[in-house]
């Protein structure tokens, strides 16, 4: 086996141990949620909807249900549950015989029930599947490329809901957070896909030029349009459930490059494959050259990739849009509103950190992959004892 593929196996090992840890990691917050609190599966066996009320587009009232725990230690047993629906479309659900339900159980301290609740419809074993399928499909086209994929997946996930999500909470400044954050995380996706190459060292460079640009604007776009987190959802939940300490303004200011940073990566990575392949095809190109060709790949790359990120963005806020519209709201307005501020900051920040990094990329690229002594090195990671990282490399 060639150094570069026990390289590669040994990264891969690492962040398969950091994932599994992190796992296990407390959040520090678990010892909010009530420890009498059972939750469990429960299927919907009877729904009587006579006490519910329809008034236009809103129901109103109370749903009685007859509900069977299916999983846990109240497994077969049967209760009645109060559904009470409040009028409000993004919180209400009512359900259908034979539905599932997540069932929060309270019991009483000689262990018997107390209170049943229907928090809403089960979704667990969809998501589940979903992501089943997904982690197949990946393994099958991608193989052990598709494998390292679904590990940065997983690892990133696992690093955003225990190490992020808690440090904010915690109050630890939001923006040189994110970008410690995003700096780890970048490191692994691109190190894990691209093994531990130059390949992998240039657009980690690249990337982290564009997030670093892209946190400077953010920062400064926050303040000169007076913009505050309470334009993200939940935000006055947040203060208003014991967490006024917050710097909400900070946060938003993070999510925007944490947000961007996704396709920040993608770009680099593009640029400096790119740059590798010619100067391996090529390996007397001068760094002029490479440099240029890495620009050109570049101008190709971003104008599709800023059109992506305003489709991905705009997803988010089209009700909005469209209640202005059907409302007649003057342009001018809209785009003068704190909501809609907001978004087009998010959009045009990160498209800026995208318009970026390619010539930050193609700059690192032309140095690294063109000096002399590196182009030989490059040379000699192209080896047909690992397959994989030749292609990755390449």
């Amino acid at each position: 086996m060639s150094r570069m593929c026990r390289k590669d196996q040994t990264l891969v090992l690492v962040f398969a141990l950091l994932s599994i840890a992190l796992w296990f990691v407390p959040t520090g917050f678990e010892e909010r949620v009530d420890a009498s609190a059972l939750r469990a599966r429960g299927r919907v066996i009877e729904a009587d909807n006579a006490g519910l009320q329809r008034h236009a587009l809103i129901k109103v009232g109370a749903q009685q249900l007859v509900v069977e725990v299916l999983d846990g230690p109240l497994a077969d047993s049967r209760h009645h549950v109060v559904n009470q629906l409040l009028g409000r479309l993004d919180v209400d659900k009512v359900f259908a015989p034979g539905e599932e339900a997540l069932l929060v159980i309270t019991r009483n301290p000689d262990g018997s029930v107390n209170a049943v609740v229907a928090q809403d419809h089960y979704r667990i074993g969809l998501e589940a599947g979903l992501f089943g399928l997904f982690a197949l499909l990946l393994l099958v086209f991608g193989g052990w490329t598709g494998a390292k994929a679904l590990l940065s997946f997983i690892f990133t996930g696992l690093v955003l809901w225990k190490v992020f999500i808690p440090a904010l909470l915690t109050g630890i400044a939001p923006v040189p957070l994110a970008f410690g954050v995003v700096a780890l995380l970048t490191s692994g996706i691109i190190f894990l896909v691209a093994g531990p190459t130059r390949l992998g060292v240039v657009a980690f460079s690249g990337a982290m030029l564009g997030v670093g640009a892209s946190s400077a604007l953010a920062v400064w776009a926050a303040k000169a349009f007076h913009l505050n987190g309470a334009v993200m959802p939940f935000a006055e939940t947040l203060l208003y459930s014991g967490y006024a300490h917050l710097d909400l303004t900070g946060i938003y200011v993070a999510a925007i490059f944490v947000a961007a940073s996704g396709a920040v990566m993608d770009l680099a990575m593009d640029v400096a494959a790119s740059q590798n392949e010619l100067v391996t095809k090529a390996p007397d190109i001068t760094m002029r050259d490479a440099l240029w060709s890495g620009i050109r790949v570049g101008r190709s790359v971003v104008g599709t990739m800023t059109t992506t990120l305003l489709l991905a963005y705009s997803g988010g806020y089209v009700t909005l849009l469209m209640a202005f519209m059907a409302q007649g709201v003057p342009l001018i307005n809209i785009f003068n509103l704190l909501y809609v501020a907001a978004e087009v900051v998010k959009t045009i920040v990160g498209s800026f950190g995208l318009v970026l990094v390619a010539p930050f990329t193609a700059v690192v690229g032309a140095i690294i992959y063109t000096r002399p002594r590196r182009q030989k090195a490059a040379a000699a990671e192209m080896l047909p004892h690992c397959p994989e990282i030749a292609i990755e490399s390449r």
